[in-house]
């Protein structure tokens, strides 16, 4: 059930290939989501009732993306950014600050409101795929890490574990709060890219204009690949 190196190596361009065969689905699946909930709230608005419903929910995926962002910015704080999107598989150390006190895993459950914000504008067929296939492919990713921190921290983990929840966060904290210092800066630096999505997705919602989304969505991707290659040199080995 646990995802193999290959899967981990390559986690951020299987989650990208997700999102790209759930908007592909909609060959098999005409109807958009937009349309299906636009019918189900109001069924007979027309003309710009109905384009303002549409432009509602779009406005409600970008709010679930940027819920998606926050959450992920607030663990990378914690975290460390040339961890979170290092391609190697980190069990050094056991992170319990922050939003770990809440969930073990909450930047894989931020997958999940990011999933279903930009899977509203696919087809139903293509937003259920995406939050499902998000879904399975992060509990893989989440059992590979655990057998890994089990391995390396021992019985602290184990507790960790039966305190804090897996991948549903719980409301109130489940241990102290630990004496780390979050580092802002660097956690919205690697999370921008999320960010980006977000207010690509709100630009529509406002504008409805589909070449500025994409426009955005695309500097999200380019902002990514700068974060990665600057956050590689900073920690590549003196030679």
């Amino acid at each position: 059930m646990q995802a193999t190196k290959f899967e981990f190596e390559r986690r951020f361009w299987i989650i990208a290939a997700i999102f790209l065969v759930g908007f592909l689905l909609a060959r098999f699946d005409g109807t958009g989501v937009l349309w299906t909930l636009q019918h189900l709230l109001a069924p007979h608005a027309t003309g710009a009732r109905a384009t303002t419903i549409r432009q509602i929910i779009i406005g409600i995926g970008a709010l679930l993306v940027f819920a998606a962002a926050a959450l992920r910015t607030w663990g990378a704080a914690y975290l460390r950014t040339e961890i979170v999107h290092d391609r190697g598989q980190h069990a050094e150390t056991l992170v319990a600050d922050g939003p770990f006190r809440h969930v073990r895993n909450p930047l894989y459950f931020a997958n999940l409101p990011m999933a279903l914000g930009i899977g509203l504008l696919a087809s139903r067929l293509g937003c259920v795929f995406m939050v499902a296939a998000n879904w399975l492919f992060v509990y893989r990713l989440i059992f590979r890490e655990e057998a890994a921190l089990r391995q390396s921290q021992g019985e602290p983990y184990r507790a960790y574990c039966a305190a804090v929840p897996r991948f549903w966060p719980s409301w109130s904290a489940r241990l102290p709060a630990g004496n780390q210092a979050p580092r802002w800066r660097q956690a919205f630096v690697g999370e921008s890219f999320i960010w980006l999505f977000g207010l690509a997705e709100l630009c529509l919602a406002l504008t409805l204009n589909l070449k500025l989304m994409a426009a955005i969505f695309i500097a999200g991707f380019v902002v990514h690949f700068f974060v990665m290659g600057r956050t590689r040199l900073a920690h590549r080995p003196n030679e």
